[in-house]
């Protein structure tokens, strides 16, 4: 009968896979840390379930779930956009133009030059200031998103031998 059971098991879980495996590609580390997401969620729903058998079961599914949100948070990349809604509140509306220049390319592919606008931006020289007050915030957002990068994984190490029953 337990092999039974087993064999469902599993039937259960390539299909709980397939879908994350068949959107996957071998080129970027993303899709392994998806899966590696869909395998704590998975964990964190046993701890949770009254199949576990530990104590601390409770608290382990807690840290797995707090994980999970740190992932979200990282890899949508949360922190390292915030400047540009924060930019938007202050300056009004950003309109991004692609200026076209003098290709230098072998191939005579087109560069591309990207400017700001913003709705707010009085003149040329104020729109200066913008994109300066803009620059400098994009360095703290992206120093901070590599701060809760750091932080994830020193979470992740710390944690991840007790995430069993």
């Amino acid at each position: 009968m337990y092999w039974f059971k087993r064999k469902y098991r599993q039937i259960q879980r390539v299909i709980d896979f397939l879908p994350l495996i068949w959107k996957g590609y071998d080129f970027d580390y993303i899709y392994g840390v998806e899966l590696l997401k869909k395998q704590l969620e998975r964990t964190a729903n046993y701890l949770d379930s009254d199949k576990s058998f530990s104590m601390d079961a409770k608290n382990r599914a807690s840290r797995i779930r707090t994980a999970i949100r740190l992932m979200d948070k990282v890899y949508e990349e949360e922190y390292a956009h915030e400047y540009m809604d924060t930019i938007e509140e202050l300056y009004g509306e950003t309109v991004y133009d692609f200026i076209e220049v003098k290709s230098y390319k072998p191939n005579g592919e087109p560069l591309y030059r990207m400017t700001h606008k913003n709705k707010l931006a009085v003149n040329d020289e104020h729109q200066r200031e913008i994109d300066e007050v803009r620059h400098q915030m994009f360095l703290l957002s992206k120093d901070k998103q590599e701060r809760a990068h750091k932080l994830l994984w020193r979470f992740i190490e710390h944690n991840i031998r007790h995430w069993w029953d």
